[in-house]
């Protein structure tokens, strides 16, 4: 695309912000007039020694021209630090095809008369899986706990391939894009992630930093400082059991508002997020009001305290539109590791994003899995029941049809010991066996499965639950909702047809109120003529 010709000004300096408002705007970026800061980038990156040295002593034994994969650790803001942790290959793909390869190079020499440098330079031609590597790096992000994410990837590759190609720099930068936009956070990501070029002959570690969200060009990466240490020795570990109770409307739908059960529960889950994040935390009995860094050992068990709200219940049944109440609620279990010169409030957000990241993976998952599934059947045709297909998934049924109860069980978390006593993660649904979460960390996360069951922990539980019966609940039965844990049901109960017996039961109750009343009068009429 050619590029657009600039306006003449007398001052450059109010074109260029000029320029940058209107790009702002163009994208959303704004909602109302003010500065975009500059990406603040982080100045170094810390490895963890152990772990790196095993990883360049396998790549070495090896004998592979070329390795791609994933950079798991974290990138510190308020430390302007990076942090990696490991190094995670990507696996073939269902053909068996390697992620990236290096194909064989080729000489220009079609005029051999001139003296042009690229007739015979060698051009090396680097092939990679774009969509692969993302979705690698999208199901890796689920079994990462708070405080540890996918911050780039890395590359095995000799020095003169890496230097004298820029189709292959062009290549890594537009994957580095790609497994950016597959793990996204909720907060406001930093819009870079990590290069990290594993060159042998000689061995040699170089880091650099890519500001993705930028046109794809050369400037985009900037080298930075790359040393080993200790880094997941010196984390802390915070842990915190969450309890929520959702009640999301079901509501009347028009030709353009289609609600289907995915939807209804991904808005929820949104919605509760921003709730979340004004929540109050408690660690070890504290009230966290200061940014100091925590120094005491051991696991820290946090505690969240939400705002006073609204009876989710009684408003979203109160909403004119309302057909029904969908139920969600349960316990999360979240763990969320912090470097131990960060502030202790990080620690508070990364658990909060880890709880919200938590519910949303599970109902990706429920969503990957659930065209297998099929809704609640019935004995009449689709077209009798008001159109609900038998052959449909459950996450796409569409509650406005729904005239029957919809039970949806949700995968259990579990956590699988990793590296020098942390953890990570992983979904089981309740058909599921601990073969399955063996082999998700052999094919993600290229480590050895579990093979001791005591080490797994499963500290999800049924929460605790408090049922209160309002005026809806007597004067308006239009659904029937019940909670659930994870692993055991999740419930819609749609508006049914009044039957009879509703119809009495409203009467009856009319009526008492009617007696109640009269008898009243007559009391007070009778008190006052005597």
């Amino acid at each position: 695309m050619a590029n657009r010709p600039t306006c003449k000004t007398k001052d450059g300096r109010k074109e260029r912000k000029r320029k940058i408002y209107h790009a702002a705007f163009r994208f959303g970026l704004r909602s109302k007039r003010r500065k975009i800061q500059p990406v603040k980038m982080v100045k170094a990156v810390v490895g963890e020694e152990s772990q790196l040295k095993l990883i360049e002593d396998r790549l070495s034994q090896s004998g592979l021209p070329v390795q791609l994969g994933l950079v798991v650790g974290k990138l510190s803001s308020p430390l302007d630090r990076g942090f990696v942790f490991d190094l995670v290959p990507t696996p073939p793909n269902d053909a068996g095809e390697a992620a990236c390869s290096l194909l064989e190079s080729v000489k220009d020499d079609k005029e051999k008369g001139t003296k042009s440098r690229s007739q015979a330079a060698e051009v090396s031609s680097l092939f990679i899986d774009d969509d692969w590597v993302a979705e690698h790096a999208r199901q890796v992000a689920r079994m990462l706990v708070g405080g540890v994410g996918v911050v780039g990837i890395y590359i095995w590759v000799s020095s003169d391939a890496f230097k004298n190609s820029t189709i292959m720099l062009y290549q890594l930068l537009q994957t580095i894009k790609g497994v950016a936009e597959a793990t996204p956070v909720l907060e406001t990501d930093r819009e870079e992630r990590l290069l990290i070029h594993i060159c042998y002959s000689p061995m040699r570690w170089t880091c650099r930093n890519c500001t993705w969200t930028s046109n794809i060009t050369s400037s985009s990466l900037r080298p930075c400082d790359f040393k080993m240490g200790r880094v997941l020795t010196s984390l802390q570990t915070f842990k915190c059991t969450y309890n929520f109770n959702l009640s999301l409307p079901i509501c009347h739908e028009s030709a353009s508002n289609v609600q289907t059960l995915r939807d209804v529960l991904r808005q929820g889950i949104s919605h509760h997020a921003k709730e979340l994040k004004d929540a109050k935390a408690i660690i070890d009995g504290n009230l966290v009001v200061g940014d100091e860094p925590c120094t005491l050992d051991g696991v820290h068990e946090v505690e969240l305290l939400l705002p006073f709200m609204k009876d989710s219940n009684a408003e979203a049944c109160s909403r004119k539109d309302a057909l029904g109440v969908l139920v969600f609620n349960g316990s999360v279990c979240s763990f969320a590791y912090l470097n131990s010169k960060e502030p202790i409030s990080q620690a508070v957000s990364d658990i909060k994003m880890d709880i919200i990241m938590s519910l949303q993976s599970r109902l990706d998952i429920i969503c990957d899995e659930a065209y297998g599934d099929v809704g609640p059947k019935d004995d009449a045709s689709p077209e009798a029941s008001d159109g609900i297909s038998t052959n449909k998934p459950v996450s796409q049924l569409v509650l406005h049809f729904l005239r029957k109860e919809c039970s949806l069980s949700f995968p259990r978390r579990v956590f699988v010991p990793w590296l020098a006593g942390t953890y990570i993660c992983d979904y089981l649904q309740p058909s599921e066996t601990l073969e399955v979460l063996k082999d998700h960390c052999v094919e993600l996360m290229s480590m050895e499965g579990p093979t001791d069951a005591s080490t797994i922990l499963k500290p999800e539980i049924e929460a605790p639950s408090l049922v209160t019966k309002s005026f809806w609940d007597v004067a308006a039965p239009f659904y029937s909702a019940s909670s659930f844990p994870f692993g055991d049901d999740m419930e819609e109960g749609s508006r049914t047809e009044p039957t009879k017996s509703d119809s009495v039961s409203i009467m009856g109750a009319v009526l008492f109120i009617l007696l109640s009343m009269l008898l009243g009068y007559v009391i007070y009429a009778l008190r006052g003529s005597g």
